[in-house]
């Protein structure tokens, strides 16, 4: 043990953090710990009829603090003074206003309550509007600054929720020096950072939901910002003119952190990233293999050489940036707004009677009961659903529950139901949600082949590729091809420990800490031949549906 140095791999999730100690040597998880946010758990600064999605940033200070220091107490004797690096990957895009020092508004007394002061979650969609005036504006100019990111600017990225932010708080308009990303704001944080100028920015989080690319110099010109709305004025400087990739270090661990943590001011801290381009890397992501981090949403990460991509624009994604995955490689991102969203939206939608009568007649027996039924109501709806023959002429379902991300971004897009009749019930419906989250997952592969993108295999990472045989079936059917799912069960924190050793210079470069620490794949799906033909035609209905709904049944609230 004497010659081992262990790293820390720090993972920001929708609704919780996970820190993982990793032996750098071999990717051997030597001890993790999690974290629920508390206050995101309550219910608190959410309006979901709104899309509003706020989280405050001491469930994050308060889960960084706890997790290391839990896993550092569940470690062998010594290890922490083995421990050398830490990297941190989040959702994205996740940013929250600061002030000239830094300091997230929400962590001062007069903002402590303001959801408009908190980290605005990717999946708030209050700046739809925004997202759309964004979109026309562009076309204004001959410069397309639209082109790296899809060309299609979303709600979920960080000018639109930005932008609506200042539109509908003045206090906070007039307390925000500058923006910042989570990904950003955190390794500022634990190497004692003090001033908002001094925040490096994630390549990543600035390429794919920025408008940051090097094509065009950086970020677009003062003027694209101030004509859209003159609030904008002076951000732009105030951002980033440079961008780093993961490989690189933002600084040491300060001595009021390393203290808090129990750790050395030796540490050193990479710059961070977006949790599934971790996850990606985590899960030994190869050039054309389509990495799918399936959680409540899923984020579809694809590398490939640069010069490959060399003339080639990939329309209607979530962008494309050099060395936002692997330094030194183009990296391509896509994704599905609803995923795992979609299954908990359902359950939530079959137990709303019985948590209300639960609720009325509270007692221990009940309560128990109620438990076990949201345990085993996914599980066994997959089970029935198994069971089902599949025809052409099942249930159908549109996915667009929480909007579209890709292809073609489009948050006002509604999900629905179709074909129901008499004899349908909660298994054929929930069949037939589940059928619609892989043929939105079909749309994304269709759409890089379409325009030029070789997809050659699948990777499936995260809890649903882990713990659901019955979607990753049906995925493999749809898609007609295999597709193979890592045996990690946290590729995103296990990829921020990768890069993690990178950045501690235990490895020239974060190739050879996938190779070294990489835990390989556990379970490959294969399709069925039958009824993959099946799934091929009612895939066609499935985009004459989506393509119905687009043109005549879009929404906004």
């Amino acid at each position: 043990m004497a010659d081992k140095k262990y790293v820390i791999g720090v993972d920001y999730g929708s609704d919780s953090v996970r820190s993982v100690i990793v032996d750098s040597a071999n990717g051997e998880e030597i001890s993790s710990a999690v974290f629920y946010y508390p206050r995101w758990k309550a219910g608190k600064y959410c309006d979901p009829s709104q899309s509003q999605f706020r989280q405050h940033p001491l469930d994050y200070t308060e889960g960084l603090t706890e997790t290391i220091r839990q896993a550092v107490a569940k470690s062998p004797e010594g290890i922490a003074d083995k421990i050398v690096a830490i990297s941190i990957d989040t959702t994205g895009s996740t940013p929250v206003a600061v002030n000239e020092q830094g300091v997230p508004l929400a962590l001062l007394p007069q903002f402590a309550e303001n959801p408009n002061a908190m980290f605005v979650l990717w999946k708030d969609h209050t700046g739809v509007q925004e997202a759309a005036e964004i979109n026309q504006h562009a076309t204004k100019f001959d410069t397309n600054y639209l082109a790296y990111c899809g060309g299609i600017y979303s709600s979920e990225w960080f000018w639109a929720k930005f932008l609506h932010i200042l539109r509908s708080d003045a206090a906070v308009a007039e307390n925000t020096y500058t923006w910042v990303e989570q990904c950003d704001w955190l390794p500022f944080l634990l190497t004692g950072g003090k001033n908002a100028k001094d925040i490096m920015a994630s390549r990543c989080a600035a390429g794919h939901k920025a408008l940051w690319a090097e094509e065009f110099g950086g970020l677009p010109p003062e003027e694209f910002f101030t004509s859209l709305d003159p609030i904008l004025a002076g951000y732009r400087d105030k951002l980033f003119a440079e961008t780093y990739t993961s490989d690189q270090k933002v600084g040491n661990l300060s001595a009021e952190w390393a203290e808090k943590l129990g750790l050395s001011t030796d540490v050193v801290v990479g710059v961070g990233a977006f949790d599934a381009h971790f996850g990606a890397v985590g899960g030994q992501i190869e050039p054309y293999y389509l990495s799918k981090v399936m959680g409540t949403s899923t984020c579809d990460i694809l590398v490939a050489p640069n010069q490959d991509m060399q003339g080639k624009l990939v329309a209607g994604i979530c962008g494309q940036v050099n060395g936002s995955v692997i330094p030194g490689m183009a990296g391509l991102e896509a994704g599905q707004s609803a995923f795992g969203d979609a299954y908990a939206w359902f359950k939530n939608l079959l137990l709303w009677p019985i948590r209300n009568i639960v609720a009325e007649n509270p007692n221990a027996e009940t309560d128990a009961l109620l438990n076990k039924i949201e345990e085993q109501l996914i599980p066994v709806l997959a089970k029935k659903a198994d069971q089902l023959p599949l025809t052409e002429k099942d249930e159908y379902a549109i996915d667009w529950l929480n909007g579209r991300r890709t292809p073609n971004a489009n948050q006002m897009l509604k999900g629905a139901f179709f074909g129901l009749d008499l004899g349908t019930d909660a298994v054929k419906m929930f069949k037939a949600l589940v059928e619609a989250t892989c043929f939105g997952a079909k749309k994304i592969v269709d759409q890089f082949i379409q325009q030029g993108v070789q997809v050659e295999g699948l990777i499936g990472l995260g809890g649903v590729a882990k713990k659901s045989p019955y979607i990753m079936q049906m995925m493999a059917d749809v898609m007609n091809r295999p597709i193979k799912i890592h045996k990690s069960e946290q590729t995103c924190a296990i990829g921020a420990a990768m890069f993690a050793a990178t950045v501690a210079g235990i490895y020239p470069k974060v190739e050879d800490a996938m190779k070294a620490m990489g835990q390989g794949f556990d379970a490959e799906y294969h399709p069925n031949p039958e009824k993959a033909k099946i799934y091929a035609k009612r895939y066609q209905t499935y985009v004459q549906a989506g393509a119905f709904i687009e043109e005549h049944l879009t929404f906004q609230k």
